[in-house]
């Protein structure tokens, strides 16, 4: 088994943990490859040596590795995921981040993982994905999402007005300061901080959750993930911000659809025995904590 390692450049956390993890699978003769921004941060702390620097440098994770370690929070992992894509190799996220419901192992029990990995102790968690695109087939820059897609207003004042269908049949029009389409795994995200309900991974829907809607009685709606949704900003005076998973493009005058519907990969999560989702969410979430 190879392992990739991979993390959040811009956090200066990372560095000591990746290092000290390098050191060890050195010392066992583990393979590993390490991706090249990472590589190159270590070099330039004096925390690699060239020859490691050379021999273990890697541009493509999912061809080179067997299992990606994913080094940082959730969003870390969100960006691991967008550079595996759709090649389906599985991603162990270690969290160095603060809430962390993807990124399940910290870094005091990486051995312990690595030993339960090499042993074949895991299983594999596919995770639902979307994917965009334009009806009138315009090149959409961010195509797919593990999170969420959301269609927000680009500073301006004032609401939009987004009209949605799912399956063809209409199903409302949100004036609203934007929109959230999510899977079961970003049902914890911005989708949560807006009120939406938790879904659980394996659930089988996609969350709408509109972004402070003007309408109070407007709630969000879970619909089956075999549905076709179809999203248009009426709008197309104004610029809006299209994102996936937190990567924004703006988006202006363009009058046609949105199609959001079920992608044709998933993300592949690794998961232990003892990880519970549930303890995740009481964990995270501090429920039942009661003061002292």
């Amino acid at each position: 088994m190879r392992f990739g390692i991979t993390g959040n450049t811009n956090k200066e956390n990372i560095w000591a943990p990746i290092a000290e993890i390098v050191q060890r699978l050195l010392a066992a003769d583990r393979k590993f490859c390490i991706q090249k921004g990472v590589a190159d941060g270590l070099k330039e702390r004096n925390l690699l040596n060239e020859s490691v620097h050379a021999e273990q440098t890697t541009s493509d994770l999912a061809v080179d590795a067997d299992i990606v370690l994913s080094f940082g929070g959730d969003g870390t992992l969100l960006n691991t995921a967008h550079e595996i894509g759709d090649q389906g190799t599985p991603i162990l996220g270690v969290n160095l981040g603060r809430l962390g419901f993807m990124t399940h192992v910290e870094i005091a029990t990486l051995d312990d993982a690595i030993g339960r990995l090499e042993s074949g102790k895991y299983e594999i968690e596919e995770r639902l994905a979307l994917n965009a695109s334009f009806s009138d087939g315009s090149e959409l820059p961010i195509t797919w999402a593990v999170n969420e897609f959301t269609i927000q207003r680009s500073g301006e004042v004032g609401l939009l007005s987004i009209d949605v269908h799912v399956d063809q049949k209409h199903l409302n029009t949100f004036w609203a300061d934007g929109l959230i389409i999510a899977t079961p795994t970003g049902s914890t995200a911005y989708s949560l901080a807006v009120g939406g309900p938790i879904m659980t991974p394996g659930c089988g829907g996609i969350l709408i959750t509109p972004v402070a809607p003007h309408t109070l009685t407007v709630r969000p709606i879970v619909i089956p993930d075999t549905s076709i949704i179809e999203v248009k900003v009426l709008d197309t005076d104004k610029d809006h911000v299209f994102t996936s998973d937190g990567m924004s493009t703006v988006l202006g005058g363009n009058s046609s659809s949105l199609i959001i519907e079920r992608s044709t990969h998933s993300v592949r999560l690794v998961k232990f025995d003892d990880q519970e989702y549930f303890d995740t969410l009481r964990n995270k979430l501090m429920w039942g904590v009661r003061k002292s």
